[in-house]
């Protein structure tokens, strides 16, 4: 299951050497209306001269089965082989969503990872999770099917605007309150902003990468990634139906940190004094997101089609203390809409 990820300069070079070997037939390449503009011009160079664009609008109402087919509509009208390459250049929607058209295509083509966000290159590249949304419930449908590689360059962050780069940092924070304490005690006095991502996004891979290994297909330990995520995904799921309150995906999930670290304490796993630690540090990287007491069972309704469930059991990650993840923890709706009432008190 596991791919080789290269990060660095070196990244895009490796990435041609692959692209032009024999054994490639043709090469196309998945991009947004942003990256397209945006981080094309960087990678382009890399690329041969043959190669086939395809375009989707960039946000994540556009994850979607209707933008599978616009993949799927080209591929096919290029008569693309199974030796056919799909490089996936873009953040989180373009590397969930292209490998998926990539795995399902003729039961299966090579597809490589080009992340160009924060959170794609932290997270949603790394670990062979691809999918779309469905009815209005985050990755309803998906597939594990691991990237031929994945190439990460930090330069394409200089692409994003901050609210962007904030939300891969919700991601980073998850890494360290689920497996690094010291980590997390040392960052929470530096401040998120720094001039060179490359040492926190090679951390944060080795992190995954480790927990992956141990667990590809999600039925132990790699659920320890979605601490933050039950709540997190019903709250940006539920936004998704409020035109104009979108929510980014890291925005939700560091909201989704506080009420699920709050239900830690709940349970007697984490300190008083810890949840304090992880407020004050989310906080001063992430502004509230805003709703009114009467959404919280609606909002916590979606998380009953959380993939992690159980039957009716909504199974949650918890903290044992910071730095200690532990999963298939059982929740109920209620906990979850009492955990959003306390995080809009705050």
């Amino acid at each position: 299951m596991e791919s080789s990820v290269l990060i660095g300069p070196e990244a895009l070079p490796a990435l041609a050497e692959l692209l032009y070997r024999p054994a490639v037939t043709r090469v196309f390449v998945l991009v947004d209306s942003n990256t397209s503009r945006l981080c094309l011009p960087l990678l382009e160079k890399h690329l041969p001269a043959d190669y086939c664009l395809i375009e989707i609008p960039a946000g994540e109402e556009y994850k979607t089965l209707d933008s599978c087919a616009t993949v799927w509509n080209t591929l096919t009208e290029q008569r693309a082989d199974r030796h056919a390459v799909l490089v996936n250049l873009g953040g989180g929607v373009v590397t969930d969503l292209g490998g998926f058209a990539a795995a399902l295509y003729k039961r299966g083509i090579r597809f490589v990872q080009v992340p160009t966000t924060l959170l794609a290159q932290v997270d949603a590249s790394v670990g062979g999770k691809t999918g779309v949304d469905f009815q209005g419930y985050k990755n309803q449908l998906g597939v594990f099917q691991a990237p031929a590689a994945v190439f990460i360059d930090p330069r394409f962050l200089q692409t994003l605007d901050p609210r962007q780069l904030k939300s891969g940092y919700a991601e980073v924070l998850k890494h360290w309150l689920i497996a690094d304490a010291d980590a997390f005690d040392q960052n929470r006095r530096l401040g998120w902003l720094t001039d060179d991502w490359t040492g926190i996004i090679r951390e944060s891979v080795a992190l995954k990468q480790r927990i992956v290994a141990q667990d590809p297909l999600e039925s132990g330990p790699r659920k320890l990634l979605n601490f933050g995520h039950t709540v997190g995904h019903a709250l940006e799921s539920y936004l998704l139906t409020q035109p104009g309150r979108e929510a980014l995906h890291g925005e939700a999930v560091a909201a989704g940190l506080v009420c699920e670290s709050w239900l830690s304490v709940q349970r007697g796993l984490l300190s008083a004094e810890e949840l304090d630690k992880i407020e004050t540090f989310v906080f001063s990287v992430f502004d509230k997101i805003a709703f009114v007491g009467l959404e919280t069972n609606a909002i916590a309704e979606f998380a009953r089609q959380d993939k992690k469930n159980a039957g009716s059991t909504i199974n949650c990650t918890l903290l044992n203390g910071i730095g200690n993840g532990v999963f298939d923890q059982p929740v109920t709706v209620a906990e979850i809409a009492e955990s959003l009432r306390y995080y809009n008190r705050l």
